[in-house]
């Protein structure tokens, strides 16, 4: 069975980077993602002095490798 992730740390470092600069929200603040599917997961997003969106959270390792080019 395939398990997909239940936050999406790309989709929350654009949407805190337009909802700050709209002024919707001030960082820092916690987002939540997959609560209806029973797979709740949290993300802390901060801005930095700079204006830089930083999301961070907890992760869980699944799979690794190593990919030669």
């Amino acid at each position: 069975m395939l398990v997909e992730d239940p936050v999406t740390g790309s989709l929350n470092a654009s949407l805190a980077g337009w909802l700050l600069a709209a002024g919707r929200l001030t960082a820092p603040y916690v987002a939540r993602q997959g609560t209806r599917l029973g797979r709740e997961g949290r993300v802390h997003v901060t801005q930095d002095a700079e204006g830089s969106v930083w999301v961070a959270g907890a992760t869980r390792t699944w799979i690794e490798g190593v990919a030669r080019l």
